[in-house]
């Protein structure tokens, strides 16, 4: 069956609908977008005994995070895999169950969690420090000396990171004492000096061998950019965070926000669906609230915006506000990430009947990524002649060992891909669902490329598929308003992780940052956002939370 985009919403709704009269008395901060930053930072300030009132604009709450259901399948929208969760020690692990009061379960995927196809040629990669290590070294024996050092890399930024997030942690007030306060847990260290260059740059600074830089950065489709483009800080981020494999929330994505709404009411808070904002409003440099699309003004001292920088600065804060000029011209240094369409797939058979696998296909024409993503970007009119720079894949029912629970008899595929938003731009100002011919024939004709990258790895799903979709850009603006589609927020340059000013703490008194744009993208690095945010506002309990997640213990 063809992509029905006039479909009614998902029957997978988290939060409770907005309404002026629902809302209960004086809130201690109020915070935009239910994102996992949003909802991370929520969280942490109500086990601090704050009252926080999340406002969601979509019908359920999560961002990137919910999942949808429609014509008898469930997909999530962006929690296809994520690492650190089998470890209780790991920050990401700690994190999750500190907001969730350990509620939230999680299954490992295979331990080849990731293949690579590139060219004619594939290469696992696999879950465990000494099997990860031992893949890339049987796929290049002649490169082991290489492939060490790269890992000694790795690890040396991973503790600059440590150090580069404290700094954002730490309040003003108290970074005098931080090495004191901080010495045992996360002793402070200088950044290496290949810490912000390309990862192009580092690579081949260790190896001539492309192949096995290509192997190396087979995973670039989780920030966005090329390694000839990306920062090595967030290369080694991302391959550090799944080099003990890849793990998947049992229940599926939308348990996320399931298990983290009851920590946020435990202190009278709440997370409100429907919930636009329209406007933070100011005076006298200082935040007094926000205005909601139905005219109702929610009266706070504290604003948290996990909408993204470009939303926050351009569109929602009160363009009386003094600093607002200079923090639009900051907006020149960064720039939005790539943007991406995702076809959603259902098949009227089990993962295990369909031999569906719990490991994810990253599918490249070849080595060169730097090549094919510029020449695909020129491509502003969608022809279908230009390869997409990288097809992704993955089996979300293979993952889950609920869903048959959920779903009998079923099983669900996703395959992501690059876009441009100028394929879709000019339907931007027509209603979802309701965009034309012309349109619904661009994304049939997308969705048919998609599925013979799929068919060319898995034949025998051919001719099985039940239903399947197609997100656009328009999407993605429709549901989580970020304009051109921009699902990690921020490009992960060198140049954005020079930006001072991307931290929690803005220059107007009472307004503060969350989520991916102030650290990096992914749900652990949003979530360490919303965390560190929390932090800024939590004084000496503040303080005791970032020690706890940040300690080694």
């Amino acid at each position: 069956m063809s992509n029905q985009s006039g479909t009614s919403p998902s029957t997978i709704r988290v939060g409770r609908r907005y309404r002026a009269n629902r809302l209960e008395g004086k809130y201690d901060a109020v915070v935009i977008g239910s994102g996992i930053g949003g909802l991370t930072a929520a969280a942490c300030l109500s086990k601090m005994g704050k009252k926080v009132c999340v406002l969601e604009q979509h019908y359920t709450a999560g961002g990137f995070t919910h999942s949808y259901d429609r014509n008898g399948y469930e997909w999530d929208v962006g929690v296809h895999y994520i690492g650190e969760m089998g470890s209780k020690k790991s920050i990401g692990r700690k994190l999750f169950d500190h907001i969730t009061d350990s509620k939230l379960q999680w299954a490992e995927m295979d331990q080849e969690f990731d293949r690579a196809y590139i060219g004619d040629q594939s290469y696992g990669l696999m879950s465990g420090k000494e099997a990860y290590r031992q893949a890339m070294v049987d796929a290049f024996p002649e490169e082991e000396q290489a492939i060490d050092q790269y890992l000694a890399y790795m690890r040396a930024v991973s503790a600059g990171v440590r150090s580069h997030t404290l700094d954002k942690v730490i309040p003003a007030w108290t970074k005098k004492t931080k090495d004191s306060l901080f010495a045992r847990f996360m002793p402070s260290q200088q950044p290496p000096p290949f810490f912000n260059k390309t990862t192009r740059e580092v690579l081949e600074s260790l190896t001539g061998n492309q192949k096995l830089i290509a192997l190396m950065t087979s995973q670039w489709g989780d920030c966005g950019m090329p390694p000839g483009e990306s920062s090595f800080i967030i290369h080694s981020m991302i391959a550090r965070h799944y080099i003990n494999g890849g793990y998947y929330p049992i229940g599926g994505a939308s348990q996320m926000a399931l298990t983290i709404i009851p920590v946020i009411q435990q202190s009278g808070g709440e997370v409100f669906t429907y919930a636009s904002v329209e406007k933070i409003l100011s005076k006298n440099n200082t935040v007094t609230g926000v205005q909601m699309a139905d005219g109702h003004i929610i009266d706070a001292s504290t604003v948290i915006s996990n909408a993204g920088v470009f939303n926050t600065f351009n569109h929602l804060l009160d363009e009386d506000t003094p600093q607002r000029r200079e923090y639009v011209e900051q907006l020149k240094q960064v720039q939005p990430s790539m943007a991406s369409i995702c076809l959603y797939i259902g098949i009227q058979d089990t993962a295990e009947n369909l031999r569906l696998p719990k490991t994810n296909f990253w599918i490249y024409p070849s080595e060169d990524y730097d090549t094919i993503v510029n020449d695909f970007k020129k491509e502003k009119t969608y022809t279908g002649e230009a390869d997409f720079p990288m097809v992704y894949i993955s089996f979300p029912s293979a993952k889950d060992p609920d869903f048959l629970n959920r779903y009998p008899g079923r099983a669900t595929v996703e395959i992501v891909a690059p876009c441009l938003h100028e394929w879709f731009a000019e339907w931007q100002d027509e209603p979802w669902g309701k965009r034309g011919d012309k349109y619904e024939a661009l994304k049939e004709q997308l969705a048919q490329r998609l599925l013979k990258s799929l068919y060319e790895k898995m034949p025998h799903l051919e001719g099985k598929i039940d239903y399947y979709e197609l997100s656009t850009t328009l999407s993605t603006d429709f549901f989580c308003r970020y304009k051109q589609g921009e699902i990690y927020g921020l490009d992960h340059s060198p140049q954005r992780f020079e930006q001072e000013w991307l931290k929690p703490k803005t220059t107007i008194k009472g307004l503060y940052l969350t989520g991916q744009d102030i650290l990096t993208c992914g749900v652990v690095g949003a979530m360490v956002g919303g965390m560190i945010t929390a932090v800024q506002l939590g004084g000496f309990k503040g303080l005791s939370l970032a020690k706890t997640i940040f300690s080694r213990s």
